[in-house]
């Protein structure tokens, strides 16, 4: 049974898909611990929070730390309550080609995106396991199907698939669903720095990109929010080991 007041953990929440799923998920009534490298960095989105009468908290993290990963769930519990909700976004995708790779930057890529949810799933979910109710959600990404740019975001990207499908089998029977959400091309910071890798305006760039979408323009970060605001509610009890593709048309 969920619980009266569900508190929600969402990785990457400073900016972005992160902040607009925190704000999403205050806006369900849930209160948000807000996680990202820099407690500063998290301000906008814990004020945006609580000036629509929402709760939320802003904590510092390195999710590639186990040490840090562990204090901040434990500074959730303290400050908020269980969680209840898991939201794994944080990430990074520098490009590179695999012959210039760097052992560091593979390393760094596969730490944030790929160990990083790993860490903070392990830490938040005995909290869901005592509660008998859960959702995890974590962000994965059309790169997962293959991504000629970034061999090592796109390899992180198709891992957290197969941890996706691995949790819902072995959490389901505590009441605890876990998705993972696969998004196309989404206006974030990523996608501005890939704008000015190209030596492109980001209008023009998003523009060629919308012209392969077949909706005919690309995402907003509110259009993961608003799906992952149905994967953590109650009425998504029956839905766990998914992909759910949010890009605009069918990915292959």
């Amino acid at each position: 049974m969920k619980p009266e007041t569900s508190v929600a953990i969402v990785t990457g929440a400073a900016r972005g898909i992160g902040a607009a799923v925190a704000r999403r998920l205050a806006q369900d009534g849930l209160a948000v611990a807000v996680v990202d490298l820099d407690e500063a960095d998290c301000a906008d989105t814990v004020e945006s929070i609580s000036r629509e009468g929402g709760k939320a908290v802003a904590i510092a993290a390195d999710i590639a730390s186990e040490e840090q990963v562990t204090e901040a769930v434990a500074r959730t519990n303290a400050e908020l309550g269980p969680p209840a909700v898991l939201v794994n976004n944080a990430g990074v995708g520098p490009r590179a080609d695999l012959v210039d790779m760097t052992t560091e930057q593979w390393d760094t890529v596969l730490g944030v995106n790929l160990r990083g949810p790993f860490l903070v799933t392990r830490a938040a979910v005995p909290h869901m396991i005592e509660a008998g109710w859960g959702r995890v959600v974590t962000m994965s990404s059309i790169s997962a199907t293959g991504d000629a740019a970034r061999v090592d975001y796109g390899s992180a990207k198709a891992g957290l698939i197969g941890f996706t499908k691995s949790l819902a089998l072995q959490l389901g029977r505590h009441g605890i669903t876990a998705n993972a959400i696969a998004p196309g091309f989404v206006v974030s910071d990523m996608t501005r720095t890939s704008a000015r890798r190209l030596g492109l305006e980001f209008e023009e760039f998003a523009r060629q990109a919308a012209e392969s979408v077949p909706v005919g323009r690309v995402g907003r970060p509110e259009d993961i929010a608003h799906t992952a605001s149905y994967l953590v509610s109650p009425h998504a009890g029956f839905v766990s080991g998914q992909v759910v593709y949010v890009a605009g048309g069918p990915v292959d």
